[in-house]
This record gives C-alpha cells, sequence and structure tokens, in this order.
C-alpha cells in the first residue's frame, strides 16, 4: 500500500528541490555588470533576462515607480543604439545595487527572484573588490609603466605608438579586447596588474624603447601562456 505524503513531507521535498534548483542557477551565468560614471550598474534587460521576464514588462515597472527608484539615486535612463533599417531603438534603465534590489521586491519572491538576488550580491561585490584593486594596485602599476616608456621614448615621433602597443600587449596577455578594460573581471584585472609589473620592470633594463618594447612583448608573451595554462587548469 502506497504511503499518502503529509504535508510536513511534501514541504520538506518542496523545500529540497528549490534549493536544488538554487544551487543550480546561481552559478550558471553570472550577471554583467556595466560601469557608467565610475559606478556599477546593472542593464534593465540583463536583470530581465535572468528573470525570465520580458523586458518590456520590467521597464515600465521602473518607470512606474520612478519615484521610488529615484530615492536610492539618479535613474539613468538609456536608448539603445541600433544600425538603420533594424527596428526601433530600445530604451532601458541603468540601475544601481539598491534599484536593482528595490525591482525585485515588487515582485514574488520565487525561486528565480532568490537566484536572481544570489547573482546580484556576487556581481555588486565583485564590482566593490574590483574597484578597491583598481585603486590600490592597477593605477599604481599602469603610471610606472607608462612612466618608464616616457623616459625610454621621450622626444621619439613614435612615442605615443610605444604605449599603445605595449597598452595592446598588456590587454593580450589578460584576455581582453581593446578598451574593455573597464569590464574586465577579478582574475583579468590580477592578470592586467602583474602584466603591467612586469613590463615595467622589462623596461627599467632597456636602453631604448626598441629593445624595450621587444623584451616587453617577450616577457608578456611567456606570461601570457602561463595565463592561458592556469585559465585552463582552472
Amino acid at each position: 500500500m502506497t504511503q499518502e505524503k503529509t504535508p510536513a513531507a511534501t514541504e520538506v521535498t518542496t523545500s529540497a528541490l528549490d534549493s536544488a534548483i538554487l544551487a543550480e542557477r546561481h552559478d550558471i551565468d553570472k550577471l554583467e555588470l556595466v560601469i557608467s560614471r565610475d559606478e556599477a550598474r546593472i542593464d534593465s534587460r540583463v536583470l530581465a533576462r535572468h528573470f525570465g521576464k520580458d523586458h518590456h514588462d520590467v521597464f515600465e515597472l521602473v518607470k512606474q515607480y520612478r519615484t521610488d527608484f529615484e530615492q536610492m539615486g539618479i535613474v539613468r535612463f538609456q536608448t539603445e543604439k541600433i544600425t538603420p533599417g533594424r527596428g526601433r531603438p530600445v530604451r532601458f534603465a541603468l540601475l544601481t545595487e539598491d534599484q536593482a534590489y528595490l525591482l525585485l521586491t515588487y515582485t514574488r519572491n520565487t525561486v528565480q527572484t532568490r537566484a536572481l538576488k544570489i547573482k546580484l550580491v556576487k556581481a555588486f561585490s565583485e564590482a566593490r573588490r574590483a574597484a578597491s584593486l583598481h585603486g590600490s594596485e592597477y593605477l599604481p602599476t599602469y603610471h610606472e609603466l607608462h612612466d618608464r616608456i616616457h623616459a625610454l621614448a621621450a622626444g621619439s615621433p613614435n612615442e605615443k605608438f610605444v604605449h599603445m602597443n605595449v597598452n595592446k600587449l598588456v590587454n593580450r596577455a589578460a584576455g581582453i579586447e581593446s578598451g574593455r578594460r573597464s569590464n574586465a573581471t577579478m582574475p583579468q584585472q590580477s592578470i592586467l596588474i602583474v602584466a603591467q609589473a612586469v613590463a615595467a620592470q622589462t623596461l627599467r633594463h632597456a636602453t631604448d624603447h626598441h629593445t624595450g618594447f621587444q623584451q616587453a612583448k617577450a616577457a608578456l608573451l611567456a606570461l601570457s601562456r602561463v595565463a592561458l595554462i592556469e585559465g585552463s587548469a582552472a
């Protein structure tokens, strides 16, 4: 004879299932934040996608309760840039951490909502650590590197290109596309810092910017190979 589940047993089973779903979801894909005027924000389109909702509905919610959201700071409304002939431009909002949490309070506390809250906590926590790292370690190594380039290439009509080319080498070592440093992950920022320090140390022993560039290139190529191996192992 099959024993009927009691309400308590059903509740425990449901709770365990919810926890399993939650654990699986919160690490499937991280939330990507954007840096707007030196502040980490979340795109309402990204929130909607992770939330499993239509962006139009999420955006309308932000507009409907705009005065509430503005108590947490300025809501930055943006218009998506599109190429001609590809439909109407989409309006979206860039929300601060507090504004994103406020948005979730207007929804039911489902498993999906809880998973999204965990993603938000992790994403903004990482953004704060990255900002701290940027000021304490990234900027000092950046300035040291480019000061050394200037010392070697001062007076050369090609000095600007030496700075640019070394930056490209550093980006390549960290696996970052040109112009995307502001969106670098914590591991990428760490590699950027190491790469800049390695290049600066190499240039310290160079006699001119030509040999310095070649030595920095060789050192950064070796670093990128190590980073690739470490990344594959992870």
